[in-house]
């Protein structure tokens, strides 16, 4: 094991960290709705070469608390802002991928003095979408738990480095392999997302921001238009060839223009 586990406790609910080490700048690490920590273990490891990395499980996901009394986006908010002030990250970078890059976008506005800078890969503020929950719902209701085995699970997601990503945040019981996540918690994660638009939080970001996109991406053009227009300064790249997951699918290409826009922070 390279990464050492680090907890932070905040309003009683406890989240599990994973800390890389690494003697640089600090660099957060958050994954996306219904994932785990685990998926950045390979960004992390080459990440460790120039920065101090942590991988944070995020209320209601992986090894942290999995039914958290409040899963509001500002909760998610105040969990990162506990995990920069207890694990004593001097003004990280935070990056995040689809719900967990919305998140470190959020903390990013509500707390500009704690984040040195911002990376969105596959997220965007968005507008209200009621629907969303509802499908995520279905989404989550069409897995066949248990799983019979982790190879069944791999091909589940869809094989591949992504299929590997999502199997290994399963947990294997007497049964068969289940998901270290509740249905309901996830749904009720994106209730503020169904009702409101953040774009007024990303006019609030001052930090310099990077956004990554797939080729295939979930992200419109009229959200990134958008995104560019009300912050101009923002740096937008695509990595050919990939989904809503690249960084599970092409680590090493988005290493590539992580370490690019960080160094050019120093």
């Amino acid at each position: 094991m390279l990464w050492s586990e680090r907890m932070v406790v905040r309003d009683g609910v406890r989240l599990v960290c994973r800390d890389w080490g690494g003697l640089g700048h600090p660099v957060v690490l958050l994954h996306g709705l219904a994932g785990h920590a685990g998926e950045w273990d390979v960004p992390a490891r080459l990440l460790t070469r120039r920065f101090r990395v942590v991988a944070v499980d995020q209320r209601g996901h992986g090894a942290s608390d999995r039914y958290p009394h409040d899963v509001s986006r500002s909760a998610y908010v105040a969990d990162i802002a506990a995990v920069i002030d207890q694990l004593e990250l001097e003004r990280p970078v935070l990056v995040g991928q689809s719900l967990g890059g919305h998140t470190a976008m959020l903390t990013a506005a509500a707390h500009p003095e704690l984040v040195r800078a911002l990376v969105l890969i596959e997220a965007a503020p968005g507008d209200p979408n009621p629907q969303t929950p509802k499908d995520i719902g279905t989404w989550l209701g069409s897995w066949p738990i248990p799983f019979p085995s982790r190879q069944a699970a791999v091909a589940f997601f869809g094989g591949g480095p992504v299929g590997e990503g999502w199997a290994a945040g399963l947990e294997e019981r007497d049964d068969g392999w289940h998901p270290r996540i509740d249905r309901d918690v996830m749904v009720a994660s994106l209730a503020d997302n169904a009702q409101r638009s953040f774009r007024p939080a990303w006019r609030h970001v001052t930090c310099p921001a990077l956004v990554v996109l797939a080729q295939s991406s979930f992200i419109s053009e009229s959200d990134i238009d958008a995104m560019l227009e009300q912050r101009p300064e923002t740096r937008a790249m695509s990595v050919p060839g990939t989904g809503h997951d690249l960084h599970l699918e092409q680590p090493e290409a988005l290493h590539s223009m992580l370490l690019g826009f960080l160094e050019d922070l120093t």
